[in-house]
């Protein structure tokens, strides 16, 4: 009977430097690696390999799982990312060494969307960007769900004062661009304000502050050639002084809508809106995925156009406060601070090598 051939052992998955993708993928591919060499040195030539169909069959699984690689080939560790960065605090450190900061061409799983990652940015996948906003910024864990990763401009951390891009796709189905050209968007933000102010005595039942919606920071466009809109609101709770921004950006699909929303203070409006069009950018949906590729009659269509877009989803869940907002419980009391003031905090642990 012939030896079964050597395979990767347990132990050796459980020094994988990281549970990413990219990092458990290159890892993988390394142990693999490893086999092909000690069958080598054992039987010298390829042909006389020991088990034949074992061999071609762990071959070909090592090809697949290096093609599947290559998506996320563009990730970098913490230290690469970051070089001579000093993180003082051990949780916030481990949370960073445990990312993987991703750039290039990125696949996001939903709609059949791509995001080209420029250097001046970087993506977290799902499972850091859950990270980024349960353990870093302190939102409840229903927060993440859904959340397909974030973007962040690539000279920041997570744990610094920076604005962050949490991105989700809404499978609603097409949606048309029927109605953009007749919007009246004056009289849009007038019906909003007053949806949200009668909204209010549900709010407090529910033990949330009073919600008011200053303005259009940023008043909505759309571009029919790209089929991508952005809009900026400027909102205040509880009466707060310290307004927070939501810059919503979308791009329009075949089966959806990808959604790209900026997470910050009023006063990151500037920077943020500089940013804009390099989002825009990103953003690409891959052939049979377009919105041209809709085929009517076939294609589940959404139930609401561009003015829906904008306006029916201000509030679709409590959980766009928490997204907006850190919640700290104490006493049984709920406070609400604005996003930056937990990060701050964590900031002033960090200092950078000169």
């Amino acid at each position: 009977m012939r030896p079964a051939m050597n395979r990767p052992r347990r132990a050796d998955f459980k020094r994988c430097p990281r549970s990413q993708w990219a990092g458990a993928l290159k890892c993988f591919r390394i142990k693999c690696a490893a086999v092909f060499r000690r069958e080598a040195r054992r039987n010298k030539e390829p042909g006389s390999f020991r088990d034949p169909t074992k061999f071609a069959t762990t071959l070909a699984f090592a090809v697949a799982i290096s093609t599947l690689g290559v998506a996320a080939a563009n990730a970098k560790t913490f230290n690469e990312m970051f070089p001579g960065a000093e993180v003082k605090a051990e949780a916030a450190r481990t949370l960073l060494e445990a990312m993987d900061f991703q750039q290039g061409s990125v696949k996001i799983g939903a709609g059949g969307v791509t995001l080209d990652v420029p250097p001046k940015y970087y993506f977290l996948g799902p499972v850091d960007a859950r990270r980024a906003l349960v353990d870093i910024w302190g939102n409840p864990p229903s927060v993440a769900d859904g959340v397909l990763g974030m973007l962040f401009p690539a000279i920041k951390m997570p744990i610094e004062k920076t604005w962050g891009a949490v991105v989700t796709f809404a499978d609603d189905g097409y949606v048309s661009d029927a109605d953009a050209e007749k919007i009246d968007y004056a009289e849009m933000l007038k019906s909003m304000q007053e949806s949200t102010d009668a909204s209010n005595a549900e709010r407090e039942k529910a033990g949330f502050g009073r919600l008011r919606l200053v303005g259009w920071a940023a008043q909505p466009y759309y571009d029919a050639a790209t089929k991508k809109l952005h809009w900026a609101k400027e909102l205040e709770f509880g009466g707060r002084p310290n307004h927070t921004l939501n810059y919503a950006v979308r791009a329009l699909g075949r089966r959806g809508v990808l959604e790209v929303n900026f997470v910050s203070g009023i006063d990151d409006l500037p920077v943020i809106r500089a940013v804009i069009p390099d989002v825009l950018e990103m953003a690409q949906f891959e052939q049979g995925s377009r919105y041209s590729d809709f085929i009517p009659g076939a294609d589940k269509v959404a139930a609401y156009g561009i003015g829906g877009l904008i306006a029916g989803k201000l509030l679709a869940k409590v959980g766009f406060l928490a997204l907006a907002l850190v919640f700290l419980k104490k006493g049984g009391v709920l406070l609400l601070l604005g996003a930056g003031a937990a990060v701050r905090y964590v900031a002033g642990l960090v200092r950078r090598k000169p």
